[in-house]
């Protein structure tokens, strides 16, 4: 079987494998599966998301529902973060979703977030000498006509698998 972070790089080469990845995630975080949320685009540098505009997402008012934002803020940055901070070797928990709505989504949205090297470097070093490292995130969501929809502030906690205690 195909381990998550090789499935991201070939999917980041191949729209056949983004599909395949696309359907994984469906599978394996199942409630995140009826958002239909797509994988568009893959850099060295960010992962693009789109949420498309349909019935299960949205609110009573046929806007796209807060929480399938807050989710999709989540959803791109925690993959984002997972190529960085591979799961063999990293526990990476939520922390904390703080969620500031600018504009209410009637269109498909999305959002491009990447992990910078300065960034990935501080966690490191934080690593270094404590036991996790929290690190907070923005994620802005936009609509096809570039309004600014939402800002995510997504705190992660990452630590290694040396460092968590588990039962097992």
């Amino acid at each position: 079987m195909m381990r998550p972070e090789q499935l991201l790089k070939k999917a980041q080469q191949s729209s056949f494998y983004r599909w395949v990845l696309n359907r994984a995630l469906w599978r394996m975080i199942p409630f995140n599966g009826p958002h239909k949320f797509l994988i568009t685009d893959i850099t060295d540098d960010s992962v693009e998301l789109t949420i498309p505009y349909i019935r299960k997402n949205f609110n009573h008012i046929k806007g796209i529902h807060a929480c399938a934002l807050a989710t999709a803020c989540e959803y791109v940055s925690g993959l984002s973060l997972s190529r960085t901070f591979t799961a063999d070797q990293y526990r990476i928990i939520l922390k904390k979703i703080e969620m500031d709505y600018h504009y209410q989504g009637k269109m498909e949205l999305h959002s491009r977030f990447g992990i910078t090297t300065e960034t990935k470097q501080t966690i490191q070093q934080m690593l270094q000498t404590e036991d996790a490292a929290f690190h907070t995130f923005q994620v802005d969501i936009h609509d096809k006509e570039n309004n600014h929809i939402c800002t995510g502030n997504i705190t992660w906690q990452i630590k290694p698998w040396s460092k968590a205690k588990v039962k097992l």
